[in-house]
C-alpha cells in the first residue's frame, strides 16, 4: 500500500492504523530483489494483532520548526512538532488518540506555513492553511479537517509545496491532472468541493498527489501489478470531470 524513497541513514517513522509510531533506520531493512516477497513487519516492530502500517515517513533531521501532520479515516487532522518524535522507543508510542472506529491513514511534514489538502473517497477536496490547526501534544485527538457524510472516508492528505498540478486516481483505474488553482481555499471543517467525479465508470477516489509534468508515476493494483508512466501522459483537465484511463 505504501511506497517511500529514503537514503540509508534516514530514520523511518512507521505510523500504524491504531495511531502509534515506530522507529527504524533504513539500513536495518534487508535489500531485496524487485520480485521478492520481503520480510514480515513483525520481524522489525512489535505490532498488535490487528495493527497495520498506514504511513511511512523518512526523516533526516528532527527540526523543532517543522511539524508532522496526521489525517484519519474520519476526516480528523492533527499537527505535532516533529521534534517530539526524536527519541525512539522500542515498543512505539502513541502519535494520535483515535476515536472509536477511526484509524490513521496519512502523515506528512510541514514547515509551519503551508497549505493542506484533504481528499475523500467521494471525490471531494478541501484546501486550507495549516495555521487553522494549532500544534498539539502527542496524545491529543486532533480537530475536524473535512466534514464527511456517514458512508464517506478520507483517502489522501497533501501538504502543498509548490504550484504543481494534482493527479487523482480512482478505484477502476481512471484519473487526471488538475491545476492547483482550481482548488480554492476554504475554511477547515467544511464539506469541500468536487475534485473528481466518482461515477459508475470511475469508482471512488483512492488517492491524490502533486506531480511535476516530467515526473514518473508508479500505479500499483491491489493484485500487485505495477505500471510506470510519465505524468505528462495524463490529461490535464478541469476539476469537475471524470478523467481518462490510467491502468
Amino acid at each position: 500500500e505504501h511506497f517511500a524513497v529514503a537514503n540509508m541513514h534516514n530514520t523511518l517513522l512507521f505510523f500504524t492504523s491504531q495511531g502509534k509510531v515506530y522507529w527504524l533506520k533504513t539500513y536495518q531493512l534487508p535489500i531485496s530483489s524487485r520480485t521478492a516477497k520481503g520480510r514480515p513487519t513483525v520481524n522489525f516492530m512489535s505490532l498488535d494483532k490487528n495493527e497495520t502500517i498506514t504511513a511511512i515517513l523518512p526523516v533526516d533531521q528532527f527540526a523543532d520548526n517543522k511539524h508532522i501532520i496526521m489525517a484519519t479515516l474520519k476526516g480528523v487532522i492533527k499537527k505535532v512538532k516533529l521534534s517530539m518524535f526524536a527519541k525512539p522507543r522500542s515498543n512505539g508510542v502513541i502519535a494520535i488518540d483515535l476515536k472509536e472506529n477511526d484509524s490513521l491513514i496519512a502523515v506528512d511534514i510541514t514547515n509551519g506555513n503551508q497549505e493542506i489538502m484533504l481528499f475523500s473517497n467521494a471525490g471531494k477536496v478541501i484546501r486550507f492553511h495549516e495555521d487553522q490547526v494549532r500544534s498539539m501534544g502527542r496524545v491529543a485527538q486532533g480537530v475536524r479537517g473535512i466534514r464527511l457524510a456517514k458512508d464517506q472516508k478520507l483517502v489522501s492528505l497533501i501538504v502543498i509545496n509548490n504550484d504543481l498540478p494534482i493527479l487523482s486516481a480512482t478505484a477502476n483505474g481512471f484519473g487526471k491532472r488538475t491545476n492547483l488553482d482550481q482548488h480554492r481555499i476554504t475554511a477547515r471543517g467544511s464539506l469541500g468541493v468536487i475534485a473528481v467525479q466518482t461515477s459508475d465508470r470511475n469508482g471512488e477516489l483512492v488517492d491524490a498527489v502533486q506531480v511535476d509534468h516530467d515526473a514518473e508515476i508508479f500505479l500499483i493494483s491491489s493484485q500487485g501489478t505495477l505500471i510506470r508512466i510519465e505524468a505528462g501522459q495524463v490529461a490535464l483537465v478541469s476539476r469537475n470531470t471524470q478523467g481518462v484511463k490510467l491502468i
